[in-house]
């Protein structure tokens, strides 16, 4: 969910509250189960020895507390997964009282399967049948009672976005925990029979009719066509762009800079002077680079409204169930690459940043898939940071190379995707994706998941970013950049065509990508150095927490080995443009 990577972390559970696992396959609703029966306060964590994130939060019904696990999706208990295996560790911990298990009612046979494989670890359950209204706009009925029988546990029927069956859910929910002592043990049961069971239960409990498709119905049917499914994807994605950018610029224009130049920063400069003299610990605090000065501008008036709007963008998107439907229209695209279409979804991500983006890759079918993926994302896709540092430096000076640095990197994902394809052994499964309805996200969900995505950005954004802003500001007014540029001047300067002031940049990039770009803004560059400079930033060398993750997931030596190819290409890209574009303008 966030940018980072942390061991498990549990949300303080008292003595008397409950611990409840909210389990189900992927694309039930269970997320927006999860928001409308928790507050706000909530922590994303990892499970510990893994990188498999799940969801935390407090919740409270008549008079009692307690605190609802969100589980990994998983469509199997059979642990060949990360996912599957945190799931089934969940199931065999001691302390948990209930476990709510979330059912889509328009799917509900596979969810079944998963039902009774839930059920064999013999813990008090509840049943959620979610989308039950758009079960019965597509003509299916379900006969709660019997379905209940023949599951042996309580099946509240939901429809989460509009908390229509929450509170009974929740009612039904203390009361298995209250009759534990009555449960009867479950038989465990082989694939095939299990199969036969759940056929049975579909056959007494389910009927379908034929209902006319509804608008959204027919629209999520057409998005996956050829056309008008490339028109609708290319429509999407324009106006994606032009919220992210076109929003974004007003968003600072409007609001940040103004705040942060007239209020925020003379306020630090006002409290400094009161207790320290003009000299180098003034100009380090709130000098041109200062901490109290840039540490302040850089997050949070030139980057955080793009990240903001993008996470705003990515939530609907995933929300809507549109992400997987591009990914089915780009698939004979993405295998020229040696990857599925499933792979969109990470691929999208990882605009908003890296780290999730090859977590993500957990659920690839092959190694191969996940290893192109990461190298790709760690390459050429510029975070939602990276892309606000670009929008901030080219913008409002060519439109022309800002659009050309997204084209640069188009074309090196595609050429490095082929390359990889080939030097990586193995090879690429067929795409078994799972196509959920289109649906209008709700509000509240919405507004929780961009709340977090955007607070734990700025967690891990802003210290990096601060220690950054403080190591620029004592190299910089200590002298030690002048002293540092002219070792690297022949890089800088005779290769790259920038001035020496730009090995800042270079410096600061290894904390974060964006601190490539945003020193260049204090710098009178060319249009040509602009280009140059943002396509060294663009391949530059993943930030730490990315090769942090790398590492864990790869091992140091596949780490080390992007990391090395992203620095060589920077510099090789940005000095063929430099003297590229210079033999150019010498014709001209």
């Amino acid at each position: 969910m966030g940018c980072h990577s942390t061991e498990q972390t549990d949300l303080h559970i008292g003595k008397d509250e409950l611990k409840i696992l909210l389990m189900g396959n992927p694309n039930v609703g269970k997320s927006v189960v999860f928001s409308k029966l928790t507050g706000m306060e909530v922590l994303s964590a990892n499970y510990t020895g893994t990188t498999v994130t799940y969801t935390q939060g407090k919740i409270r019904h008549r008079d009692r507390k307690g605190v609802l696990i969100d589980v990994p999706g998983t469509y199997s208990l059979e642990a060949t997964s990360a996912a599957e295996e945190v799931a089934v560790d969940f199931l065999q911990d001691s302390s948990v009282d209930a476990v709510i298990c979330v059912l889509d009612a328009t799917n509900l046979e596979r969810n079944l399967n998963f039902a009774l494989q839930v059920k064999e670890y013999g813990l008090p359950i509840v049943f959620a049948l979610n989308l039950i209204d758009v079960a019965e706009r597509q003509g299916v009925s379900i006969d709660v009672k019997k379905l209940e029988e023949a599951l042996g546990a309580p099946v509240v029927p939901t429809v989460a976005i509009r908390n229509i069956g929450l509170r009974d859910l929740l009612d039904k929910t203390w009361q298995v925990v209250k009759d534990k002592d009555k449960l009867t043990p479950s038989t465990e049961l082989s694939e095939e029979e299990r199969w036969q069971v759940v056929g049975r239960m579909i056959k007494s409990t389910q009927q379908v009719e034929h209902r006319h498709p509804t608008f959204l119905e027919k629209l999520g049917d057409l998005s996956l066509q050829p056309f008008p499914g490339l028109p609708i994807a290319f429509i999407v994605l324009i106006a994606a762009l032009g919220v992210v950018v076109g929003g974004g610029k007003g968003l600072r224009a409007a609001i940040f800079l103004p705040l942060v130049h007239n209020w925020i920063v003379p306020f630090f400069r006002t409290v400094v002077s009161s207790f320290i003299a003009e000299g180098t610990l003034y100009n380090i605090l709130v000098g041109e680079y200062g901490v109290f000065v840039k540490g302040i501008e850089w997050p949070f008036a030139l980057i955080l409204p793009y990240v903001f709007l993008f996470y705003i963008v990515l939530s609907f998107l995933e929300d809507s169930g549109y992400l997987p439907r591009l990914g089915v229209l780009i698939d004979a695209t993405l295998r020229r690459l040696g990857i599925h279409g499933g792979n969109i979804v990470p691929f999208i991500m990882g605009y908003g940043c890296a780290v999730p983006a090859i977590l993500g890759t957990r659920a690839a079918t092959t190694f191969k898939e996940r290893l192109i993926v990461s190298s790709l994302v760690s390459l050429a896709v510029p975070c939602a940071a990276q892309t606000g540092a670009f929008i901030a430096l080219l913008g409002d000076h060519s439109a022309l190379v800002l659009v050309s640095v997204y084209l640069i990197s188009f074309m090196a994902i595609v050429v490095a995707g082929i390359i990889l394809d080939k030097m990586i052994p193995g090879k690429t499964e067929p795409m078994l994706l799972e196509i959920p309805n289109i649906l209008m996200p709700d509000g509240q969900s919405l507004f929780k998941k961009i709340w977090i995505r955007t607070r734990e950005f700025m967690i891990e954004a802003e210290v990096p970013m601060m220690l950054g802003v403080g190591f620029a500001a004592l190299v910089a007014e200590t002298g030690m950049l002048n002293s540092i540029s002219s070792y690297v001047a022949p890089l800088t300067s005779g290769w790259l065509g920038l001035p020496q002031e730009a090995t800042l940049g270079l410096m600061l990039g290894v904390i974060r990508r964006e601190l490539a770009v945003l020193p260049l803004l204090e710098l009178n560059l060319t249009t040509l150095q602009l280009l140059v400079g943002a396509v060294v930033a663009l391949f530059y060398i993943p930030c730490l927490s990315v090769l942090g993750v790398l590492i864990k997931e790869f091992g140091v030596k596949i780490a080390v080995t992007i990391g090395v190819a992203t620095i060589m290409i920077a510099f090789l890209f940005g000095g063929i443009i430099n003297h590229v574009g210079n033999f150019v303008m010498a014709l001209l």
